[in-house]
């Protein structure tokens, strides 16, 4: 057999909190986050930050925004997250300042390594740098750096790390040239 899922589980202290502390802040993001009114960023900074993540300044969360688990989550001052993005936290994702992650991107630290047959769940950090721009429908897997300054273009898929101060595109995404201020 390739793939026996019945032999899978979990790594243990995987969610980073007890099981009742995950489904509490799953049915407060439910109630209390999304149905948010639009221009209420600082509630939903608050809420956040309440559940352990570290949000800077000036941080805009728009109320779609979704996240497995804040405590592995950092986001620095002044940045943006639009509607509908998934920082799917299983690992830390990391967000700089004067970031853009546009509406339905979604940041990946998880997957499973298929080539053992319990398909176990493994996750690798998420670092997006200062003044970086993930436009609309962006996908970013597990363990990438995108460097400092650098654009990555709609519906790109990023698999691998991209230096600072480029523009890229593509699926998966490729550099296309220098970013120049």
């Amino acid at each position: 057999m390739i793939q026996d899922l019945k032999r899978f589980s979990l790594p243990k202290d995987f969610r980073g909190r007890q099981g009742w502390y995950v489904q509490f802040w799953w049915i407060v993001q439910s109630l209390l986050f999304n149905p948010s009114p639009q221009f209420m960023y600082g509630w939903r900074r608050f809420l956040l930050r309440s559940f352990g993540a570290d949000i800077g300044r000036g941080v805009i969360i728009r109320p779609t925004v979704r996240t497995q688990f804040p405590w592995k989550v950092r986001i620095g001052e002044y940045s943006w997250i639009g509607d509908d993005a998934v920082l799917y936290s299983l690992g830390p994702i990391t967000i700089g300042e004067n970031v853009v992650i546009s509406q339905k991107c979604y940041l990946c630290t998880g997957s499973h390594d298929y080539t053992n047959s319990d398909f176990p769940i493994f996750f690798e950090p998420i670092h997006i740098e200062n003044e970086c721009w993930l436009a609309t429908d962006v996908f970013v897997g597990p363990g990438v750096r995108i460097g400092e300054g650098t654009i990555v273009g709609a519906r790109s898929s990023v698999f691998k790390s991209l230096p600072a101060n480029k523009i890229c595109n593509g699926s998966p995404v490729r550099i296309i040239r220098d970013r120049i201020s």
